[in-house]
C-alpha cells in the first residue's frame, strides 16, 4: 500500500481527493483538536443520558424491534458487544480493501462531528487501524442500505473490539487480536451508544460512491478518446462536433465532450483526406459516431449530478440517534440510503449506455459493408485469419451484462427487523453493482481502442493525429501492429490496464493538453 502522507479528520467535511487518497493509496489519518473537542462534548451528553432513569433509544434501550425493552446499567457493556457480534453476520467474498478503507475514513468522519456520542478512546483507536492499514474483512452481503451498512460497519465495530478477521498492511489474513497487538493498538471495551455509533451509517454506499466516481470521470475522458479514434478510422466527418452546433443545445456535458473530440481529432491526415465533398459522398454518420458527444456528455451531467449528492453526504453526520448542539439526542431517519443508491443506480445505466454505443463503434470495424475499405474483421488473411471477430464477441458479452446490472436496485425495498425496518434503500447493493459495471465499462473500451487502433495503423499511409497516433504509439509499447492472428486475450488485457491506470487519457493529452 502506498503512502499518501496523513489526512486530518475534523468535523469540516472531507473531500474527495482525501478519501481517495485514504482508501487508494494508503494514507493515514489524525483526528484534528477540533474532532477530539466535538466528540467530547457529545459524549458528555451521552453519559448524562446513560445515567438518567428515562430511557434512551440505543443508550439504555434495545435496537430496533427491540427498542421498548429498558437495559439495566449492568447489562449495558454486554449489550454493546452483543449488537456488533449479532450485527457482524456479512456473508459471501471479501469486500475489496479500497472499499473498507473508504467505509472506516467515512465513519472516522461521522464520529468526528461530534454528533455521535463515541468516546474520543474509540475513534482514536479507528483512526489508529486505518493508519496502521489494518482491514477488517468485510462481506458482499449483509447491508440493505436502512439503518446504514450495518453488517459491513459491524465486522469493523468488531475489530476494535480485538475480534473477527483483518488483513494486516501486507495484505495477509490474521486474527484481529494478534494484528492489533503487532501495531501496538489496545482493543476497546465499547461503553453505552457506541456499538450503535459504529454501525449505524451509509459509509460503504458512500465509499463506492466516491470511488466510482472517480473512475468514471477518467473512464468518460477515455469514451470521448476511443470514440474519436472510431470516427478517424472509420472516416467519419468532426464537422459535427462544431461549437456552433452543440450551442443549439446547451447541455454542459456535450459540449465538454465535442470539445474534447475535436481536440483529439486536430490535424488528422486521415480526416484530410476525404473533406473534399467529392471525396467522400455520406451525408451522415450513424449514430454511434455521430452523436458520441450528446450520450458521453449526458454521462459527464449525471456524474456531476451523482458527485453534488455525494458532496452533501460528505457534509452529513449520519448516525442513529444523533446528538445535536443543544444537548438533545433525538432519533432521526438520516440513515436511510435512498439519496445515494438512486446516483448508484443512475452511474450503472452510464456505464451500459457508454459501453453500449463503444461495443457498436467496434463492430462497424469488422463489417466490410460498413468499414470503408478495411479488411474483413480487420484480419490480415480474412478467411484464414478472425482478426478481432471474437473480441466484439467479448466486448457484446460485457455490454449484455451492463445492461442487467442496470436494473435498479433502489426500487426493491425488503422488509425487516419484524417490520420496524420496513423500507430499505439496498445502496449497498447498488454500489455493489456498480463496480462491476465500471470494471465492464473499462474492459469494452478497451477492446474499442485496441479495434480502432489496428484500423487507423491500416490507414496507413494516411497519418492519424497526432493526438490518435500518441495513444496508439502507447499501445505499440506492447501490443504489436496488424498481422497474422494472435493470442488475443493478453493483448486485450494489456489494453484494460492502459485503460484502468488512465493510459490512453495520458497518451491523448500529451498533445491536446488537459481534457475536460
Amino acid at each position: 500500500m502506498r503512502d499518501n502522507g496523513v489526512v486530518d479528520v475534523g468535523p469540516e467535511p472531507l473531500t474527495f481527493d482525501e478519501v481517495i487518497r485514504v482508501a487508494r493509496h494508503g494514507a493515514a489519518v489524525r483526528l484534528t483538536d477540533d474532532a477530539i473537542a466535538a466528540i467530547s462534548a457529545a459524549r458528555q451528553l451521552v453519559d448524562e443520558l446513560a445515567e438518567s432513569p428515562v430511557p434512551a433509544y440505543g443508550i439504555s434501550t434495545g435496537f430496533g424491534a427491540l427498542a421498548t425493552r429498558h437495559i439495566d446499567p449492568a447489562l449495558r457493556a454486554q449489550l454493546q458487544r452483543s449488537l456488533v457480534r449479532s450485527h457482524a453476520a456479512g456473508n459471501g467474498p471479501e469486500v475489496e480493501t479500497e472499499v473498507v478503507r473508504a467505509l472506516m475514513l467515512l465513519r472516522l468522519h461521522t464520529l468526528a462531528t461530534g454528533h455521535t456520542g463515541i468516546r474520543p478512546t474509540t475513534a482514536k483507536t479507528l483512526a489508529a487501524l486505518i493508519s496502521a492499514g489494518i482491514t477488517p474483512v468485510v462481506h458482499e452481503y449483509g447491508s440493505l442500505g436502512c439503518s446504514g451498512d450495518l453488517a459491513p460497519l459491524a465486522h469493523v465495530a468488531l475489530t476494535l473490539m480485538g475480534e473477527g478477521v483483518v488483513r494486516d498492511e501486507s495484505g495477509n489474513i490474521t486474527a484481529a487480536e494478534e494484528a492489533l497487538k503487532q501495531a501496538g493498538i489496545e482493543p476497546v471495551e465499547l461503553a453505552a451508544k457506541e456499538g450503535l455509533a459504529l454501525i449505524n451509517g451509509t459509509d460503504g454506499m458512500l465509499g463506492m460512491l466516491i470511488l466510482a466516481i472517480d473512475d468514471l470521470t477518467m473512464l468518460v475522458r477515455t469514451a470521448d478518446v476511443s470514440a474519436a479514434m472510431s470516427v478517424e478510422g472509420l472516416l467519419g466527418t468532426d464537422r459535427v462536433f462544431a461549437p456552433e452546433l452543440q450551442a443549439l443545445r446547451p447541455q454542459p456535458g456535450q459540449a465538454l465532450s465535442a470539445a474534447n473530440m475535436t481536440k483529439i481529432l486536430d490535424q488528422s491526415g486521415i480526416m484530410a483526406s476525404h473533406r473534399d465533398p467529392t471525396a467522400c459522398t455520406r451525408v451522415q454518420d450513424a449514430y454511434s459516431l455521430r452523436c458520441a458527444p450528446q450520450v458521453a456528455g449526458a454521462a459527464r451531467d449525471t456524474i456531476a449530478h451523482a458527485a453534488n449528492v455525494a458532496t452533501w453526504e460528505l457534509a452529513s453526520a449520519v448516525d442513529n440517534p444523533a446528538v445535536l448542539s443543544d444537548g438533545r439526542v433525538e432519533s432521526n431517519g438520516n440513515f436511510h440510503g435512498a439519496p445515494v443508491a438512486y446516483v448508484l443506480d443512475f452511474l450503472a445505466i452510464v456505464a451500459a449506455d457508454l459501453a453500449s454505443m463503444s461495443e457498436r463503434r467496434t463492430d462497424r470495424f469488422l463489417d466490410v459493408a460498413r468499414n470503408h475499405g478495411l479488411p474483413a474483421f480487420l484480419a490480415d488473411d480474412p478467411g484464414v485469419d478472425s482478426g478481432h471477430m471474437i473480441a466484439q464477441y467479448t466486448q457484446a458479452a460485457i455490454v449484455s451484462e451492463l445492461k442487467r446490472l442496470a436494473a435498479p436496485a433502489s426500487v426493491d425495498s425488503i422488509p425487516s427487523s419484524a417490520m420496524q425496518e420496513d423500507h430499505v434503500s439496498m445502496g449497498w447493493s447498488a454500489a455493489r453493482k456498480l463496480r462491476k459495471s465500471v470494471d465492464g465499462l473499462t474492459r469494452v473500451l478497451a477492446v474499442e481502442v485496441l479495434t480502432a487502433a489496428r484500423a487507423l495503423d491500416l490507414r496507413a499511409p494516411l497519418e492519424p493525429a497526432p493526438a490518435t497516433g500518441a495513444v496508439v504509439r502507447a499501445l505499440r509499447e506492447t501490443v504489436p501492429g496488424p498481422g497474422p492472428d494472435r493470442f488475443l486475450a493478453p493483448e486485450i488485457e494489456y489494453a484494460v490496464r492502459l485503460v484502468a491506470d488512465g493510459g490512453v487519457v495520458a497518451a491523448a493529452e500529451s498533445v491536446t493538453g488537459r481534457l475536460a
